[in-house]
């Protein structure tokens, strides 16, 4: 099959690994290929903290969705989530040599670019730089200053930093695994791209990604991200909390809670009860299943309490940045039974369940619409809105600091950015220059 623009996400996540291969469809939805799923070892609350078991179980996904689709991946777009990344609110500006001249692209990238050169902590790294309002000459609220008159360029910025070591830690994992990483993207940000709607962004919703180690908060108000936060808790702490509280193996945990637990200790009777069989012989364990949710409700309580005061600190309750379109909860996390209830009881905001459905294509697997894969889903949209196909196309265009910033995670040699440095030195073709090129070939060939 031809590999051309054909998108790949990988999201190496605590509890999984996800690889999932997708494309535009003549309808302009995205339609998966294939998806490959491992089991994630070497992950601990989004961190990477054991290199060689990362590498096999990210090989291990790859592998499977190759073989689903037939397709070779080569480059992958990669989420980043863990309890190292954080997140800050930025204002800069330029000034413009003329300002004669409309405002165009360059103009915005050189404005980013300033930002990019924040100082930063030791041993921090910005990840992403994303503007919000702009202000042209004093004038405020604008959305898309490109293509207007102005001599000064205001923006404020929502700017997310994560950890270097952190970062190039799961870029070497990519590359050792034979990969190419193309670019690094927010979690919650791709879990966003794939679960929420316009409409929802323009209201203003919180997004919460509940996953195994992490839960990730993005808050979008007027269509534009407001505010991200990662949480260093998420559903591994809640069967952790079984574990302990029911004297069990982690394995059986893990089953109560997607069998029997609920978020909502209420709904069951005392009489209900399980039956665990012992091990090696041992005697079976009763466990009620109102104890159960009792251990359930008090983790969820708490993180979900997390949340909340980061929407708070955001000013959720100032009437210009109310939030009209609630929160959804997406991630495998939010398959738990009755967390809906809990969560629009605890926060008094309507709440929905987010299905990563939104852009898929009509015949998608009911597999790849749950969930557990809105981040996967997200990163392949992500990748395909960039143009990070998996053959990269020569338009690809990328700025300077991006590229910097992708190099040190990639570890790319001087000897490497000298001769691309060379190759970007020779003149560019134009569209029709390379379509005439394709065309005499194809006229070449003909004969």
């Amino acid at each position: 099959m031809e590999n051309q623009n054909i998108a790949v996400g990988l999201d190496i996540g605590t509890t999984k690994i996800v690889a999932m291969i997708g494309r535009y469809n003549e309808y302009n939805k995205v339609e998966i290929l294939g998806i490959g799923k491992s089991k994630s070892l070497g992950v601990h609350r989004g961190v990477v903290n054991n290199i060689t078991q990362t590498i096999q179980s990210v090989q291990q996904a790859v592998q499977e969705a190759e073989d689903v689709s037939g397709i070779k991946i080569q480059d992958v777009v990669v989420g980043i989530a863990g309890q190292h990344i954080r997140s800050l609110q930025h204002s800069d500006y330029i000034t413009r040599n003329n300002s004669e001249e409309v405002i165009d692209a360059q103009d915005i990238d050189a404005l980013c670019n300033q930002v990019h050169k924040l100082v930063m902590l030791p041993g921090e790294e910005i990840i992403h730089v994303l503007p919000q309002e702009y202000k042209v000459d004093g004038q405020s609220e604008i959305k898309e200053p490109i293509g207007m008159y102005g001599g000064r360029v205001e923006a404020n910025f929502h700017v997310v930093v994560g950890q270097v070591a952190s970062i190039r830690n799961i870029g070497r994992c990519v590359k050792s695994a034979g990969l190419n990483l193309d670019r690094i993207t927010l979690e919650p940000l791709a879990s966003a791209n794939a679960v929420l709607s316009q409409e929802e962004k323009e209201a203003g919703v919180a997004l919460i990604d509940i996953g195994g180690g992490t839960t990730d908060l993005a808050i979008f108000k007027d269509g534009i991200i407001r505010h991200t936060a990662v949480i260093p808790f998420g559903g591994n702490i809640i069967t952790e909390d079984i574990k302990e509280g029911c004297s069990i193996i982690e394995k059986q945990a893990e089953l109560l809670k997607i069998k029997f637990g609920s978020a909502w200790p209420g709904e069951n009777k005392d009489n209900e009860i399980v039956s665990i069989p012992g091990l090696r012989g041992r005697e079976p364990k009763e466990i009620t299943l109102k104890n159960l949710s009792k251990i359930i409700h008090a983790r969820v309580v708490e993180i979900i309490e997390q949340v909340y005061l980061e929407v708070k600190n955001y000013g959720h309750e100032e009437q210009k940045k109310k939030l009209i379109a609630g929160i959804v909860l997406t991630g495998g996390g939010s398959q738990l039974k009755h967390l809906k209830q809990l969560v629009e009881y605890i926060t008094g905001m309507d709440t929905r369940i987010g299905y990563p459905n939104e852009h898929l294509a009509g015949d998608s697997d009911s597999d790849t619409t749950s969930p557990l894969y809105a981040t996967a889903v997200g990163l392949v949209m992500n990748s395909l809105e960039h143009g990070f196909y998996n053959s990269t196309p020569e338009e690809e265009v990328i700025s300077q600091e991006e590229q910097a910033f992708t190099d040190t995670v990639n570890e790319v040699s001087e000897e490497e950015k000298e001769a691309r440095a060379k190759k970007q030195q020779r003149p560019k073709k134009s569209i029709f220059d390379r379509w005439a090129d394709k065309f005499k070939d194809f006229l070449d060939n003909a004969e």
